[in-house]
């Protein structure tokens, strides 16, 4: 059996919004906005590499804070190919009001990384 994730989904208040964050800072490619009868509207992003992620909606969505250290799904890590790149793209995201959760830092296991917050507070590293 050949197994790999087919992709990543995440609620999100402002479906329009974040589709535009994750096209400007991680080039991510968008199919049809899907939207059914009972509220739910989503949209596929897709990345250079291949990897998806769903980005959803729903107009009964129940809001929560996103808090660091609980069970459950961490971060999403894209990798940008050099230092360079994470330094750069890390410090656009900043600059244009995101949070930075995680400096630029050299890890224990070897990466170069970042971490901020998506439009909805959701962690993201950013990798070389």
């Amino acid at each position: 059996m050949k197994t790999s994730i087919e992709h990543v989904a995440v609620y999100v208040k402002d479906l329009e919004h974040s589709k535009e964050f994750y096209q400007k800072y991680f080039n991510a490619e968008s199919n049809k906005k899907y939207q059914n009868k009972s509220g739910f509207s989503s949209y596929f992003l897709t990345f250079s590499s291949g990897a998806r992620i769903e980005i959803m909606s729903h107009t009964e969505l129940i809001y929560k804070d996103v808090i660091d250290k609980v069970s459950g799904l961490n971060h999403i890590a894209f990798s940008v190919g050099s230092r360079e790149e994470v330094t750069r793209l890390t410090e656009s995201i900043v600059s244009d009001g995101y949070t930075l959760l995680s400096p630029l830092r050299e890890t224990g296991d070897g990466y170069f990384e970042s971490c901020i917050a998506d439009p909805d507070g959701n962690r993201l590293e950013i990798t070389e």
